[in-house]
């Protein structure tokens, strides 16, 4: 019971969300609402305010153009393949250091400043990176160029963002190198979240290094791993500006053409068809929520639900017994 006189801070968390919660709703639950809006409408050109909604018997006309243009599976392809190639090896040489950095049997000498080292590309604006990655790999003249040619690895120059394989490789060693350290802080917080006396009665038990990594730090943190997964997930498959930035026109035979940038092209490009822009977004959004879903579903922690439907068991059959105990009296 509240005592007479007393102060309620309660509402003064609710002032203090009123920023944010404003913020949200005209920056970012209203465009996505519009968007999803003209997706159904025939709204294309610049300046266009006369726009109307399709009919019902084709409401889904721009979502049918869209899944048929051999573009959008390119870009679609492209998308997925780029984010597969560099969230791997961003994972695994994440997992390597934070192994490494958590390791409780060595000390490294200046830990901290090699934290800050790794996690630096993290800080650098991706527009930034492009260009300067853009400068390193220019053709003919162009620092990589210039040290090929100079330990005789190459004759001539090679034009690196004119080959299909070379564009896409660049792209994906970029994404790797600027998020594999965001990666290592994040897995770093879980494992150094893990109760230390697991560890503890691994060494007496003479649990090896790998052992211990395997058998007790990666099951403890799967959430951190799921969250990892998910937002990375949603990262790639918006991939903007590394590939729009670094290869002009998105390449040879759009080698480096994301979804992002083709939605990007469709509606502030050429004939500004932003209700089919608008299609594609939402049909990106609907992949990155089933992909999503799916990763949950196969990371679950399957002794916890194993223990949920078990309580829900005992609680069903208590209730069954109550009643049979009830009908007997």
């Amino acid at each position: 019971m509240k005592k007479k006189g007393s102060i309620s801070y309660a509402k003064y968390g609710y002032i203090f969300s009123i920023p944010f919660v404003v913020a949200y709703l005209i920056f970012s639950l209203y465009p996505t609402l519009y968007t999803a809006i003209i997706g159904f409408t025939n709204l294309k050109g610049v300046n266009n305010t006369s726009w109307r909604f399709l009919d019902l018997s084709n409401l889904f006309a721009n979502y049918k153009t869209v899944l048929k243009m051999p573009t959008f599976h390119k870009a679609l392809l492209n998308t997925v393949k780029l984010w597969v190639c560099n969230f791997i090896p961003q994972l695994l040489l994440a997992l390597l250091l934070s192994a490494w950095f958590t390791n409780r049997r060595t000390k490294i000498p200046g830990e901290g400043a090699f934290k800050v080292l790794f996690y630096m590309p993290n800080i650098i604006t991706a527009s930034t990176v492009a260009v300067l990655f853009a400068s390193l790999f220019g053709a003919p003249m162009g620092p990589v160029n210039d040290l090929l040619i100079r330990w005789h690895i190459i004759q001539e120059p090679f034009f690196f963002l004119e080959s299909k394989g070379a564009a896409q490789g660049i792209v994906m060693f970029i994404q790797t190198w600027q998020w594999y350290g965001y990666t290592m802080i994040i897995l770093i917080s879980g494992v150094l979240g893990i109760d230390p006396e697991i560890f503890e009665a691994a060494d007496i038990d003479g649990a090896n290094g790998w052992q211990v990594f395997w058998k007790i730090t990666i099951p403890s943190i799967k959430t951190i791993l799921l969250f990892t997964l998910i937002t990375s997930l949603i990262g790639g498959l918006n991939m903007f500006d590394i590939p729009n930035l670094l290869v002009v026109n998105s390449g040879p035979d759009n080698a480096t053409l994301t979804t992002s940038v083709l939605i990007y092209k469709q509606a502030f490009s050429g004939g500004y068809l932003y209700n089919r822009a608008s299609a594609m977004s939402m049909i990106m959004f609907i992949i990155i929520v089933i992909a999503s879903a799916i990763m949950f579903y196969l990371m679950r922690d399957k002794d916890e639900v194993a223990l949920k439907k078990l309580k829900r068991r005992e609680a069903k059959a208590k209730k069954q017994a109550l009643k049979l105990a009830k009908g007997g009296n």
